[in-house]
């Protein structure tokens, strides 16, 4: 059977639009009529119609499901199968629910190529932009362990997991940047609205200007003369990087560079190698092979110097060395990880280790970032301050020396 999306009439001469599964469109007009109802129109659910699909994948296409809603979506669906509903049923219930048009479609997609007889991973890889490799890695380890339920409920824990370290990196991050970006346009403003204005007090005045005064005069010129060409070069630079930053030599470059920054790189190889261990766990965990759970775990990392070593590892543990040594090899990995694997290997527990490694990172990138933003946070307020203070000095300085002429 196919989910087919409708349009119909009812007996009040209202329409109404929604979902129906049948074999075809004829079998579900005749469903329509059968309730009373007068099909307006009628079309098929498919995964090219799909608004998160790769053949709708563009520029301006948002996905269906954001992460939030994906890591809900997959506990309530872990909750209804572990509850010991069918999965076709667990997926009419939630498509039932759906108050999100686009949701609904997808899910009740999803729900026709179960019943047609598809395995659930082979359904959620006609969306490929909703549920990526490791997803469906995942599914397909729960469906061929028979424990979908469970492997689903630890699917839907790494989801919020993730979303928890990365809101929490937010908050961290967000008040300096907030700062910053204030400061710069109250620093801006005073250069090109105030300064100029007082200068005209002292333009009249034949005497020489303090050093300061001339500095603040030069550089409120400068931006109200040539602003615009350097917010041009900015954001020229800009665009340049990111454009740039699409070729993979020039990316891999840069994310190397990155990850040797002082404070950003350390948080940055914390931060990935966390999601590399905790995703790397759940797959190993959930019965995935370990070269297969690699390959995937690899793709997760956003930082292309540390996947390039992550996939140096996999052909490494593919031609017979151990997990741990190989990760131990790569450098941009912290030690920390490769001695759990170590463990693992030896103790015969390597997803559970991978998973103490996966909290251990995290933990430390958290107090890492708090500790950085409770230390950035004064010091951009003192010099913010400290701008200030010199725009109202150099404003102040003619005023004291104009007062010393008098006398």
């Amino acid at each position: 059977m196919a989910a087919f999306r409708f349009e119909a009439l009812d007996a009040s001469g209202k329409t109404v639009n929604g979902l129906v599964d049948a074999d075809n469109p004829k079998a579900a007009r005749a469903q329509l009529r059968g309730q009373n109802l007068v099909p307006l129109k009628v079309d098929a659910v498919s995964a090219a119609q799909e608004p998160g699909s790769a053949a709708k994948s563009g520029l301006f296409v948002g996905r269906v499901f954001n992460a939030s809603a994906l890591a809900i979506w997959t506990r309530q669906l872990s909750g209804l199968v572990v509850a010991g509903l069918p999965l076709e049923r667990a997926l009419t219930a939630l498509a039932d629910e759906a108050e999100d048009p686009k949701q609904r479609e997808l899910v009740a997609h999803l729900r026709s190529e179960v019943n047609a007889g598809a395995p659930f991973a082979q359904a959620l890889s006609g969306s490929p932009r909703e549920f990526d490799e490791v997803y469906r890695g995942v599914v397909a380890a729960g469906e061929q362990s028979g424990q979908l339920g469970l492997v689903l409920e630890k699917l839907a824990n790494d989801l919020e997991e993730q979303q928890q370290l990365k809101a929490k990196l937010i908050g961290a991050t967000l008040y300096p940047a907030i700062v910053s970006v204030f400061a710069v346009l109250i620093v801006i403003a005073l250069l090109v609205f105030v300064v100029p204005q007082v200068a005209q007090v002292f333009s009249s005045s034949k005497r020489a200007l303090p050093m300061l005064t001339q500095f603040m005069l030069g550089l409120s010129a400068l931006m109200r003369n040539w602003g615009w060409l350097i917010a041009l070069v900015f954001g020229g630079g800009v665009t340049a990087l990111i454009m740039a930053r699409r070729q993979e030599a020039f990316r891999l470059k840069f994310d190397a560079f990155w990850l040797g920054l002082p404070l950003i790189g350390r948080l940055s190889r914390g931060y990935n190698a966390a999601r590399f261990a905790g995703t790397l766990a759940m797959l190993a965990g959930s019965g995935v092979p370990i070269l297969k759970a690699l390959q995937a775990a690899a793709e997760t990392l956003s930082n292309r110097a540390m996947r390039a070593d992550a996939l140096d590892a996999l052909v490494q543990v593919r031609e017979g060395a151990p997990l741990a040594s190989a990760l131990a090899a790569k450098k941009r990995f912290p030690g920390l990880l490769s001695m759990f694997a170590r463990l693992g290997e030896q103790t015969g527990q390597l997803p559970v280790m991978l998973q103490r490694a996966a909290n251990q990172l995290s933990g430390e990138v958290q107090r890492k970032a708090l500790a950085i933003a409770t230390i950035l946070e004064p010091l951009l307020i003192v010099a913010m301050g400290l701008m200030v203070m010199l725009i109202v000095m150099s404003v102040m300085l003619p005023i004291m020396q104009m007062n010393t002429w008098v006398k």
